[in-house]
């Protein structure tokens, strides 16, 4: 078979997600193993994640990559809004599709993600109970964490213009109002969601040229109470928690307190010369992905 995905759609709440699904041309077992996946922050299927399936489904696994409700090819109103509660209902939506594909093996599921999913995942899988292994690279550990790295690179005053923002889209939103929208990146110095040095050539440089650089600006009340390293106690599998030396976005210290909370079901790996953004083209790529081909082939084949 190619490795050419097949177009796919599933229902959560009633709305239509679109997927592509990656079937191995040789399955690395019978019946097969599936990885799921999905973006982190304002991401879709599209943005530098094609290559990872690919590398999985040439190692033998499924894999069934995602776009979240309200972006990309998925339904949804209003468009570019992040709610965290839709997107984990998302992820449980795509696990419980996977489970009932003809060929593969429901107790192999395994789940990939990516700085803001990079959370997502770990607390999908200790609320699903049944997932096999996790993959986290460059996660979003905390919420918390993260607002305040925010107040570290654009100072007090950046993070007032967000939260201004983000009020007034919550207060247009209660009143029946269309979203009032932030960019996702920015330069340093913008108002964005995020402003580092490597922010917005970092996002470019893997987003398709039909990108949609914004989200609803309400995001930015929900982040602080999002603290996905609180399940990592709870979780019933293998992680890798893929942390960058040089993250400028999401927390290094979060992800390791997150591997350390998983304790001996925890792998963790440092990529002490890797930013934010680097881990998903040239060299940054194929260490990450060769690291996760290893964890998955040793958590899913056994």
């Amino acid at each position: 078979m190619s490795l050419e995905p097949t177009e796919v759609r599933f229902h959560v709440e009633g709305e239509a997600l679109a997927g592509w699904w990656f079937q191995p041309a040789t399955p690395a077992r019978s019946p097969c193993p599936c990885i799921v996946m999905a973006h982190g922050l304002g991401g879709t299927r599209d943005a530098g994640l094609v290559p990872y399936a690919r590398a999985f489904a040439e190692a033998g696994f499924a894999v069934l990559l995602f776009d979240y409700r309200h972006f990309g090819a998925s339904a949804g109103e209003p468009r570019q809004l992040v709610s965290v509660r839709r997107q984990l209902a998302d992820w449980q939506g795509a696990i419980d599709f996977a489970r009932q594909q003809q060929g593969i093996d429901p107790e192999r599921i395994a789940l990939w993600g990516s700085s803001f999913s990079g959370g997502h995942v770990l607390v999908a899988a200790a609320r699903d109970g049944g997932v096999a292994a996790v993959s986290a690279q460059g996660p979003m550990m905390d919420g918390l964490a993260a607002v305040l790295n925010v107040v570290g690179y654009a100072g007090i005053g950046g993070i007032l213009r967000l939260s201004t923002l983000a009020l007034r889209d919550q207060l247009r939103a209660l009143l029946g109002g269309t979203p009032l929208y932030a960019p996702i990146v920015g330069r340093p110095g913008e108002t964005a969601a995020m402003a580092t040095e490597d922010a917005y050539d970092g996002y470019r440089a893997i987003a398709p040229a039909d990108w949609r650089n914004e989200l609803a600006a309400r995001l930015a009340l929900q982040l602080p109470l999002y603290r996905p390293l609180r399940h990592a106690r709870r979780l019933p599998c293998p992680v890798l928690i893929q942390v960058c030396g040089r993250d400028s976005v999401a927390p290094p210290e979060a992800a390791e307190k997150a591997a350390s909370r998983a304790g001996g079901r925890a792998e963790l790996r440092r990529y002490e010369d890797l930013g934010h953004f680097d881990i998903y083209v040239g060299e940054g790529f194929e260490r990450s992905s060769t690291d996760q081909i290893d964890f998955f082939q040793r958590h899913l084949l056994s």
